[in-house]
């Protein structure tokens, strides 16, 4: 009986080859559909041209997947606070490729149209006089912080968010292209890239998760930003690029709490296009391409820095800026600050600080320079194209 069954379909393909040349061939249309309201269950959307509705809410024990090559639109003019979230115990699944990327974006291209994608976890975390919980900045004020630093909160490969870091009504709160609240270590963060939103690229709250292959461009406050005490240690090629709108290519801040375990990070690039401006409304001057402050930490290994040459005749630019004296003291000199294999590809100081109290001066070894220093390693594919122009700088 198999081989009749074999047979058969062998002469219906035949038959079906020999065909009029007037036979239409049809085709399955794309889905299309709203991603709205609570996910409780698993949810999975098949390849697709999907909207966002809202603030989508991935609960615990909930689990969102997207296929490959989808993109998801959100809508400025339909009033809604429109964003991705997931919470700590949910899990979202987008695991694009190169060629198929999964990409959020905004119909009329607005930065700060949405509020992009919003992970919770329950990693550890050091907030304010050394806290172990906060609550979050995002206008959700849900709580963060816990024990479990292998927290996973699923997977992100090969995703891009555009137009996102929403402004919310309280104008205080905001949102980022991505913010990673507490994630653990058992996330994993892979090929993504934040592009022209108006605040942060991304933003680390605390947590243990690392993340590979990151670009952030156009993004009207820092391209890469934490706090609590972010400790990913297996963060690999990070590209920044500038234009327009920008303030400080890396803010780095542990929330006034001396520690010993900030992240570590290699690859890096760095770019402030000619004529970037510091974001309207700035109470600082924050144009350096590196900001260490509040106790923020780290070893950033094979750094390339270009165009952060503009300040004031007060403060001029520098590569790497030490915020304030408690940074110097407790970070710089005693070694847990590492910069090693930085070049700079212009007149750009190596580093510097704020006021007359202290002078930045690095302990021998712990910043190196170097002029084969490359930077960022990337990939081309459409994953880093936008509107026919690669973002990869």
């Amino acid at each position: 009986m198999k081989k009749l069954v074999l047979s058969l379909s062998i002469v219906a393909l035949f038959l079906g080859s020999c065909s009029s040349d007037n036979e239409e061939i049809t085709t399955q249309p794309i889905p299309t559909g709203t991603i709205t309201g609570d996910i409780t269950t698993a949810k999975t959307y098949p390849l697709g041209n999907y909207t966002i509705q809202g603030t989508v809410k991935i609960k615990s024990g909930g689990s969102l997947t997207i296929e490959a090559g989808s993109t998801i639109t959100a809508t400025l003019a339909d009033g809604t606070a429109d964003a991705l979230l997931v919470e700590n115990g949910g899990k979202l699944f987008l695991n694009g490729t190169a060629a198929l990327p999964i990409v959020f974006t905004e119909a009329s291209k607005t930065p700060g149209s949405w509020g992009g994608i919003i992970m919770f976890g329950d990693a550890p975390i050091v907030g304010a006089n050394g806290v172990t919980t906060a609550t979050s900045e995002d206008g959700n004020n849900l709580p963060y912080g816990g024990t479990n630093a292998t927290h996973n909160g699923g997977t992100l490969k090969y995703v891009r968010v555009e137009y996102a870091g929403k402004k919310l009504t309280d104008n205080t709160s905001e949102m980022n292209g991505f913010s990673f609240y507490s994630v653990g270590s058992g996330t994993v963060l892979e090929n993504l890239v934040a592009y022209k939103g108006a605040d942060d690229g991304f933003e680390f709250y605390g947590g243990t998760v690392s993340a590979k292959n990151l670009i952030s461009y156009g993004n009207f406050d820092d391209s890469f930003d934490w706090q609590d005490g972010w400790r990913g240690d297996a963060n690999t090629n990070w590209l920044a690029y500038q234009v327009a709108t920008g303030n400080y290519g890396m803010e780095i801040e542990a929330k006034s709490v001396n520690n010993a375990f900030g992240p570590k990070i290699s690859n890096i690039t760095l770019t402030r296009a000619a004529g970037t401006v510091t974001e309207g409304g700035s109470s600082a001057a924050e144009y350096d391409a590196i900001q260490f402050k509040k106790e923020g930490n780290g070893e950033y290994t094979n750094v390339v820095i270009s165009g952060y040459t503009t300040g004031t005749t007060a403060l001029p630019a520098t590569a790497v800026r030490i915020q304030d004296k408690a940074t110097f003291d407790n970070q710089v000199t005693p070694g847990k600050i590492k910069m090693l294999n930085v070049k700079i590809n212009d007149g750009t100081s190596q580093f510097g600080g704020v006021g007359t109290t202290f002078t930045v001066a690095f302990p021998t070894g712990n910043y190196t320079t170097s002029t084969t220093a490359t930077g960022a390693t990337l990939t081309a594919g459409a994953w880093a194209i936008v509107d026919g122009v690669s973002l990869i700088k």
